[in-house]
């Protein structure tokens, strides 16, 4: 049974990983992983992990899930070890992912790529394969809200809208869908934020302090989205590594939010 803790530094990486214990996914971009990737790192491309439009944060329909876990060897037993080429935002979507399969056995690595290179540790170029499997899934909601759950509770005290969009797109100077703007009441924390580009990426050491400044703190329930839960996968992912107890993703994000008919906005 492996004991790592949810955020290992790059040098905290098992050596030699044990197949039967643990899964080292890589998230980045497909031709990052062909030009190098960590040793023992299987890759799962970012774009599978989606949706179909119009509500590409959605999470994938059953069918889709279990291709996507069964190609890498899924079983209950198996812990992750997770790290992307962009500062967590895929990573921590596909966290959020085994968090909706009621897997939680998973870690990611700090910074990712960009910290294991500064480090000067080894890539590979050889693309790796697990012994797939047909793993059994069931779907949860428990860290997942909807859009008509979150309008019906927007005056919550006890809830927290964390929006890891950039500033513009919370004023609304930017727009991306039929409506700019933001939803009521939601706090803009924008996602890269949360990465200290003086340390490769990695979670900024004092992003508690920066959260609780803004009214994001433990003690709420915490609902992170962006415009398709790619950016917001990372602050999903730093939220579960603060401990945080009760934090969801609007999966359905702004590409649902901003283009809804009824949904109120501010900017």
């Amino acid at each position: 049974m492996s004991s790592l803790p949810m955020l290992i530094e790059p040098e905290q990486l098992p050596q030699p990983l044990d197949a039967k214990l643990h899964r080292l996914v890589d998230l980045c971009k497909s031709d990052q992983y062909l030009a190098g990737h960590i040793p023992g790192a299987v890759h799962v491309a970012p774009g599978s992990i989606t949706s179909p439009a119009p509500t590409p944060g959605m999470l994938p329909d059953h069918d889709q899930l279990v291709q996507i876990l069964g190609a890498i060897g899924h079983h209950p037993d198996l812990h992750y070890i997770l790290y992307d080429d962009e500062g967590g935002g895929w990573a921590g979507r596909f966290a959020w992912l085994l968090d909706s399969v009621g897997h939680h056995r998973y870690s990611y690595i700090n910074g990712g790529l960009h910290a294991w290179q500064s480090a000067g540790l080894p890539l590979e170029k050889q693309p790796n394969q697990a012994e797939p499997t047909q793993p059994l899934l069931e779907t949860n909601d428990e860290y997942t809200v909807t859009l008509d759950d979150l309008q019906a509770n927007l005056s919550d005290p006890q809830r927290v809208v964390w929006d890891a969009r950039s500033p513009q797109e919370y004023t609304a100077e930017k727009v991306l869908a039929k409506k700019g703007g933001h939803i009521p009441g939601a706090v803009n924390f924008e996602w890269t934020a949360g990465m200290d580009s003086q340390r490769d990426l990695r979670i900024h050491q004092d992003m508690q302090e920066k959260l609780n400044e803004l009214g994001i703190t433990a003690d709420k329930e915490v609902i992170t989205h962006c415009q398709t839960h790619h950016r917001s996968g990372f602050t999903y992912l730093a939220a579960r590594i603060l401990g945080y107890p009760r934090v969801k993703a609007y999966a359905g994000s702004w590409s649902e939010w901003g283009n809804h008919p009824d949904t109120p906005v501010e900017s």
